[in-house]
This record gives C-alpha cells, sequence and structure tokens, in this order.
C-alpha cells in the first residue's frame, strides 16, 4: 500500500514521517493484525525512541496510543537491507531513450550543419567537450556522454519526455538532460510545453473570471451624453496652460476644447459649469476612469446635478474612443483660448 503526503505531512520531521508510515500500514491492515504478535522492520533506528519519549506532541501522543491496540516490536535493520522497500517508495526512474528513437537521431546526425560542424573541430583538435565513437557524437558532461541531438529530432525528444507526465520546463529538462543534449535546450522545451494541447485543455485560468460586455447605449437626443477626457500634458503656454479638457456631445458630435492648467477634479468640473450655463447639464458623462472623474468631489457634483457618470474599462481606451479620435488633432492646436469646432 502506498499514500501521498498532504501539505502539512510533508513539513513534518523525518522521524515523524517514518513513525506516520508505520501507523497508516497499521490502519490499513489493522483486522489481520489485532490479537497476533508481529515485527516492524524499519531503517529508522529513532523509531522505538521516538515513541518512547516522556513529552510527546499531542499528534505523538494519538500515535502512541494507537499503538497500544497492537502487540509488536521493533527491528533496526541497516539501509543496505531495505532496498527493495527503498526501491518501492523511490520516483521511478523515467528513461526517455529508446532504440527507436536513438536510430532516428542517429541518422538524422549525418545531415545536421551543427553536428557536422563540431566533428569537423573534433578531427582539428579545436575542441574537447564532445566526443565521436562509431560516427556518433556525444557531448562529454560529468563523466558522462550524452548523444547530441539534432535540430530535426530536438521536438521529438522533448514531446516524448513531456509524455510521461506533461511536467513543467524543469522536470522535463532534467529528463532530457539525463541522455541527450542540444543547445537552447531550456527555450526549446518551454516552446514544445506552451504548445502542448493536453496541458492547454488541463490548465484553467484562475482567479477572477471575465466579465460580460457591457455595451453603452445611444441616445437619439442631442446634448444627453458628453463624452469627456483631459489631454497632456502640452507645451505650457504664456498663461500657463498645459492640458485640455475636451467635451463631445454623443449625437451630433459638436466638440468643446477647453484649455485648463492641470487636470483636477475642480478643472473638470468648472468647465462643465461653463457647458451648463449655455446648454443645460447632460443626463451623463462618459470617462476613462481618471483620477479626476473617480475623485468624490466630482461624484459629488454629479449626484447633486443629476448627471450619471459612466466610467470605460480601465486600460480599454476605444470604449470612450469619440474623445479618444479627438486627441491627435487636439495636440496641434492653440490652446490659449477655449475652441470649439463643428462636426465635418
Amino acid at each position: 500500500m502506498s499514500k501521498k503526503t498532504s501539505i502539512q505531512e510533508e513539513k513534518l520531521c523525518s522521524y515523524e514521517l517514518e513513525v506516520m508510515a508505520v501507523i497508516e500500514a497499521l490502519k490499513k491492515i489493522r483486522n489481520y493484525l489485532l490479537g497476533r504478535k508481529f515485527r516492524i522492520q524499519t531503517d529508522c533506528a529513532a523509531f522505538a525512541k521516538t515513541l518512547d519519549k516522556k513529552e510527546l506532541t499531542p499528534k505523538m501522543a494519538r500515535w502512541s496510543i494507537f499503538l497500544t491496540d497492537f502487540d509488536y516490536e521493533v527491528v533496526h535493520r541497516p539501509v543496505k537491507q531495505m532496498q527493495h522497500v527503498d526501491a518501492l517508495s523511490r520516483h521511478p526512474v523515467m528513461l526517455v531513450t529508446s532504440d527507436e528513437l536513438t536510430y532516428k537521431i542517429v541518422n538524422a546526425q549525418e545531415s545536421d550543419e551543427y553536428i557536422r560542424t563540431i566533428k569537423k573541430l573534433l578531427q582539428e583538435g579545436e575542441t574537447s567537450e564532445f566526443i565521436v565513437s562509431n560516427k556518433i557524437l556525444y557531448k562529454i558532461s560529468e563523466d558522462q556522454e550524452l548523444l547530441v541531438v539534432p535540430e530535426m529530432m530536438q521536438v521529438d525528444v522533448i514531446k516524448k519526455a513531456h509524455s510521461f507526465g506533461h511536467f513543467a520546463a524543469t522536470k522535463t529538462e532534467e529528463l532530457v538532460k539525463r541522455d541527450y543534449y542540444f543547445p537552447n535546450m531550456r527555450r526549446c522545451i518551454e516552446n514544445v510545453i506552451k504548445n502542448c494541447v493536453e496541458c492547454i485543455l488541463v490548465n484553467k485560468k484562475r482567479g477572477k473570471g471575465e466579465g460580460f460586455l457591457n455595451p453603452i447605449p445611444k441616445e437619439d437626443l442631442p446634448l444627453s451624453t458628453y463624452h469627456v477626457d483631459f489631454i497632456g500634458p502640452l507645451p505650457t503656454t504664456n498663461k500657463n496652460y498645459n492640458h485640455i479638457f475636451t467635451v463631445i456631445d454623443a449625437f451630433t458630435k459638436f466638440t468643446w476644447l477647453y484649455p485648463t492648467k492641470s487636470i483636477a477634479a475642480q478643472e473638470a468640473i468648472g468647465r462643465l459649469k461653463l457647458q451648463q450655463k449655455t446648454f443645460g447639464n447632460p443626463s451623463r458623462v462618459i470617462n476613462d476612469k481618471g483620477g479626476a472623474f473617480r475623485s468624490k468631489e466630482f461624484e459629488d457634483y454629479c449626484a447633486d446635478q443629476q448627471i450619471s457618470n459612466v466610467q470605460i474599462t480601465t486600460g480599454v481606451p476605444r470604449g470612450n474612443g469619440q474623445v479618444e479620435r479627438e486627441n491627435p488633432w487636439s495636440t496641434n492646436s492653440s490652446i490659449d483660448q477655449d475652441v470649439h469646432r463643428r462636426p465635418d
């Protein structure tokens, strides 16, 4: 039997994990052991000593009480005599190599330009990092010979290693490096994993989900909806104006440009009050969530004047596209005085 440790259990000390392993095994086969004497063979010398301590943690105390139901003796065995148990508890060695894959790599080496260049350098004695054996190129790495993979076979080698468990880039790289070598391995592995269909289907997006689109309804009434925005900073004029407050009527596309000295809420409110004197208040203003439009002062003004303050999604300027299209035109305009123009 086997059991995967939880996140909390992984934090236990080694001797606590040894005791926990025995406890889990006894729980699994409890019905076969009650009333019978048996031996617990372990390579952990601290197992018996841990349970004999006078001061035990609450967890260890519960385990000690559980063990009182059984008639057992603990036998310590050296690690060398427990290899048959360790073999089952280790992560299996996954071999990427295979006769068919190796045969394809060997044949592809003969037509690879990179490998032929290295073989030429070896003949000239200009490199000692590689070796040729039976016309096959290997790279010498820590007293190990790694088969050099030609470019046309690199993806196949990576896919075979990745298919063992669809591991991430680091684990897949470890598997490939056991037997193979090719330059820019990490980058190639990341590209293959990025395009793995199985991984794409399994890895779901986490975090807050995407919201629904919320189009702004149009109104067939002039001076009912204003698109507003600040432009700048621009070169400062003699009167210290360096921004433009733009107002566009959504229905007629009539545009007003007001010079301002800052992008504060007071500037926006002051220009809207100028609009109010001539045209009255709109039913709503649409803006880009700028600091001035999100301020409490601007919110209070809109609430007091019964104006709906509509704010578009952050980072999506096309949501307020009518006023954004005016920005390039306005940057070339004089801002010494209030300007308005009619639509073309």
